[in-house]
This record gives structure tokens, sequence and C-alpha cells, in this order.
């Protein structure tokens, strides 16, 4: 009997053998036996057109998923990914790649829609999806074309940054080694992972430099980091205490900074609705205010793209001054206009 059962699954399982042919065993990816029998006889037909008529083969969703998942386990969002894979199997299990059209695709997002997560939350699910048929066509000619997945709108978020006289009162509230962190968090605008899996082989005092790997970064590429005078004196004042990381915790690597401590800082220092990431904001924004070009601060904060930098923009009008006095010659008395003395001026 082709289809049976494994006691390690709960999916009935197939294995057919076309023209002596190898065979092939795999999951149906379904419990029930007649969707699975149907499986099975999609499996058959399009093992036999390869063989007979020499059509190209025809992959389904698990072989893709199983590929993609190889080959981006490097990457900082494998986790997230195959939380998402768990739930899009329940309707793309018997599929195969071409079947994955912009109808079936809608329907799955309308389906997730449903479960009450955010829109958001939606997007990340079907980009997932996304990747995978664009890999499929692109890079391995699985998919002769890939669907296009439409995104849901999503609100703008609120930009949550700390002004200088709050930043003093949190970090009067902090334990020392989470006071060092967040002032070298606040001099370099590093990501929360970054500074504490930062390690000495990291930083050169010398140069005032840090680096950090490829692999340790959210887009996958190496950043330097420029050290400011703030920023040393925070690392001269953890010198000796760990031979391997920068920042400890009685000699210990930390390795969660979002505990109890930094809660109850927060509260006693007035400071509502405030993630630690939010420090990342905070040194942005305080650049953006203080006329840093925003295509220096990509740079500086390791974006691949000036566009995720433009959400800092509306902080600084500086670059806009010029133009304002451009018609600084326009007189207006009781809601009259001096013809006469309105000049444009050339800049």
């Amino acid at each position: 009997m082709s289809l049976y059962k494994r006691k390690d699954s709960a999916n009935w399982w197939v294995k057919v053998s076309v023209l002596g042919c190898k065979p092939i065993q795999q999951s149906t990816g379904t419990t029930d036996k007649q969707k699975a029998s149907e499986y099975e006889a999609k499996l058959k037909n399009n093992l036999w057109e390869q063989k007979r008529l020499g059509t190209k083969p025809r992959y389904t969703w698990e072989e893709a998923v199983v590929r993609y998942i190889e080959e981006t386990s490097h990457k900082s969002s494998h986790s997230s990914d195959i939380h998402h894979f768990r739930w899009l199997s329940t309707y793309l299990a018997n599929k195969y790649l071409d079947e994955i059209d912009r109808s079936l695709l809608d329907s799955i997002t309308a389906i997730r829609q449903k479960t009450g997560v955010t829109n958001a939350t939606v997007n990340r699910c079907m980009q997932v999806v996304s990747r995978v048929l664009r890999r499929a066509a692109l890079d391995w000619e699985w998919l002769a074309r890939a669907s296009k997945v439409r995104s849901l709108p999503e609100p703008q978020k609120r930009i949550r940054w700390l002004t200088v006289d709050e930043a003093t009162k949190l970090l009067n509230e902090l334990p020392p080694h989470l006071e060092a962190m967040v002032r070298f968090s606040l001099a370099t605008g590093l990501r929360q992972s970054n500074v504490y899996n930062l390690q000495w082989s990291q930083i050169d005092l010398a140069r005032h430099q840090a680096w950090i790997y490829a692999d340790q970064a959210k887009g996958g590429k190496a950043i330097a980091v420029p050290l400011s005078s703030e920023a040393i004196q925070v690392l001269r004042g953890q010198l000796f205490n760990q031979k391997s990381h920068v920042f400890t915790y009685r000699g210990q690597p930390i390795t969660n900074v979002k505990g109890r401590a930094w809660r109850k800082a927060l509260v006693r220092a007035g400071i509502d609705n405030f993630r630690w990431h939010d420090l990342r904001h905070t040194w942005a924004s305080w650049h953006v205010q203080n006329g840093t070009p925003l295509h220096v601060l990509q740079q500086l904060g390791g974006w691949q793209s000036l566009e995720m930098v433009q959400k800092y923009a509306h902080l600084s009008s500086e670059h806009l001054a010029p133009y304002v006095e451009r018609v600084s010659g326009l007189n207006v008395n009781d809601g009259v206009t001096d013809v006469a003395t309105f000049q444009l001026r050339k800049g």
C-alpha cells in the first residue's frame, strides 16, 4: 500500500515509484486520508509526465520550504520564519508551487487577518511566502514566475525617543552595569544584541573604532562603528571586568537587559511607553536634531536604505531655512499685501 502512517507523524505518508524510477517517500501534509489519496494521484501523474513526456519537474511547497530553511538557517529571522511556515502548512501543504496563485494568496491573507493579529503581523507572514516563491523562480528555476503577494496597509508608528533631560533621569536610576550599556547605546545607536554581545576583540580604543561582524548585523553586512569620546569613556570604565565581553554583571556576560531592574528604573524616572530599542531611536533623533544629514546617519546606523532613515526627517527643518528666506521680503499689514515691497530673493 503506497499510503501509510508513521509513528513520528500524524500525517499520511506516500511511497510511489513510476516506470522503474527510484521510489519517492514523503509526507502528504494531511491527516485526511481522502486528501492524502488525491495528493498521491497528483504526485504519480507528475512523475509519469516527467519520465515519459520529458516535462519539467513540478515542485511542492514543502520541498521549497525545506530548501529555503536550509539556505537561510544563518539569518536572524530563521526562528520566526519557521513559526510562519508552521501556520502556513495548513493552507499550502499539498500545493505545487505553480498552484500558488494570487487568488490563493489573497485568501490566506484574509484568513490570517481573521485570527485577530495586526496587519503588520499578516504582512510578515505573507512576506515569507513571497521570499520563498521569488527564490524558487529566480534562483532555483523551479517556477516560471512568482505570484505577487499583496501587503496590507500598516499605520505609521510614532517614534519614541527621550529628551536629554529624560535620558539623564533614566541614567541616574539605573544600576551601574545597565547605566554603562545605556550610555554606550545612546553614544553609538547600536542594537540591543550588538551591545550585550560586544567583545573586546571588536574594539580598537586607539583608533576609536568598533565593528559589528556580518553575522551579527541585521542586514547581514559588517558595520564599522566610529566611537565618540563618550563611547570611549564608557569602554574604558569596563576594562579588566572580563576577558571576552565588554559589558558584564558580576563577571558574567549579560544576556537580558529588559528585566526587573530596567523596568523599575523607567518607573522611578517617570518614563512611560519606552523599550530598549527606543534608545536607538533616541540616538538617531538626537543626531537629526543636531544637523546630521540623513545619508550620514544611514551609514552611522548601518541602515541598508535611505528610506529606513526618512522617519527621522521631520525632527529637523534646518535644511529648509535657506528656502524660507527666499520670500522674506513679503510685507503683510492687516491682511493687505504691499506688492511694491514684495521681492523674491534669488538664492
